[in-house]
């Protein structure tokens, strides 16, 4: 298939590899993928209600594919769901995705973070732990990474970065990410990078923290920076960041090692509820350029893969509560879940949370063609 062209979810699915013995399967396999995505789209969380949804409206699923041999078992689903290759599926899940979105916009906030199915464990494996890409602003999920079994997001991280075409975007990654080796993963993907700094690079958070207390002590007296505030007030809360952007590298330890770093910066936030004041100071780096605008922009739109994917995959799809736990069943579930979430996030032509539109789509036979993008055979 040809990158950025769009294409539907029966070709994205056609290049996964049918992992069964050749003529002895019953079910058709991107139908059985087709019908996941289907069902889940209408409220569908597990493989049992998959089937139910879909044995009540097979006449409907069978306008826009064969289905021959009806609805495959739960246990049929289950058991292919965990046979099938979980790069192949996330692979197709890109193909698919880049059809969606071709190109970010330059500037694009992408989010990178990890979050962890709960339910997915059990005393012979640990629960799923899943990397994720968000473009901010869009909310749309570019691709996922799977940990390793006794690994953890540093070796994940890369592995999910040089799959996507972040060309232009600014990449945003908690602490855990900060380091060296995948801001120069970034930098050859032509992106620029706005990275969390705390203990785990103790010299470097060590040198920002004094730089900055060297200069607040001073008033900035000589000290060239940029600094933008921000104040919200809500339900009583008022709080007021102060976003400081650096550009004396030398003052840093060992800035040489971070490829293209143009900044380093300061947020610090006061908080006051109920006449009670906190104060906290969050320490960054990137290759951006000395803006505190755009480091206020980059630090701001992280927090979207907590409200705007974490948030939503939990709340509105379940994601916590999945059980899903044999082979690759859960993170290809996973994968479905996600792909389903990046079709409500890209639909206009209703308000609603997902969770409501969940509701509509079942109920609604033209929605639920409009969303899919289904065409009668």
């Amino acid at each position: 298939m040809e990158t950025g062209k769009p294409v539907s979810l029966a070709e994205a699915f056609s290049i996964i590899v049918d992992p069964r013995v050749a003529g002895r399967s019953t079910h058709d396999l991107v139908e059985m993928l087709v019908v996941a995505v289907c069902a889940m789209l209408c409220g569908a969380d597990n493989f049992v209600e998959i089937h139910a949804w879909a044995e009540e409206r097979l006449d409907w699923l069978r306008r826009f594919m064969k289905l021959e041999h009806g609805i495959a078992s739960h246990d049929t689903m289950g058991r292919v769901f965990g046979m099938l290759d979980a790069r192949a599926v996330e692979s197709s899940f890109r193909q698919w995705v880049s059809g969606l979105i071709p190109a970010l916009e330059p500037g694009t906030v992408v989010a990178v973070d990890g979050k962890t199915s709960r339910r997915s464990g059990s005393d012979q494996c640990r629960p799923l732990h899943l990397v994720s890409a968000l473009a901010t602003g869009i909310g749309v999920v570019l691709g996922q990474e799977a940990t390793a079994e006794k690994s953890n997001e540093i070796t994940a991280i890369p592995l999910l970065l040089q799959t996507l075409a972040i060309k232009g975007a600014i990449v945003t990654i908690d602490a855990a990410g900060t380091h060296a080796p995948i801001a120069q993963v970034i930098r050859d993907k032509e992106a620029d990078y706005v990275l969390a700094v705390k203990d785990n690079q103790p010299n470097l958070a060590e040198s920002i923290r004094e730089f900055f207390a060297t200069g607040q002590a001073n008033h900035w007296a000589n000290v060239r920076h940029d600094c933008y505030e921000t104040v919200e007030k809500d339900h009583g809360r008022i709080e007021v960041r102060r976003y400081y952007a650096f550009g004396q590298l030398d003052s840093l330890s060992d800035p040489a090692q971070w490829p293209g770093l143009k900044m380093f910066g300061v947020v610090q936030s006061e908080r006051t509820i109920k006449g009670k004041t906190s104060k906290e100071d969050r320490l960054y780096i990137g290759s951006i350029p000395v803006h505190a605008r755009k480091l206020a922009h980059a630090v701001r739109s992280h927090w979207e893969v907590e409200n705007r994917l974490h948030w939503c995959l939990d709340v509105c799809l379940n994601d916590d509560q999945a059980r899903a736990r044999v082979k690759n069943s859960a993170q290809n579930l996973a994968t479905v879940r996600r792909m389903v979430l990046n079709i409500f996030r890209l639909d206009k032509s209703r308000k609603g949370g997902i969770k409501t539109r969940r509701l509509v789509a079942s109920t609604s036979d033209s929605y639920r063609e409009q969303l899919l993008g289904l065409v009668a055979i």
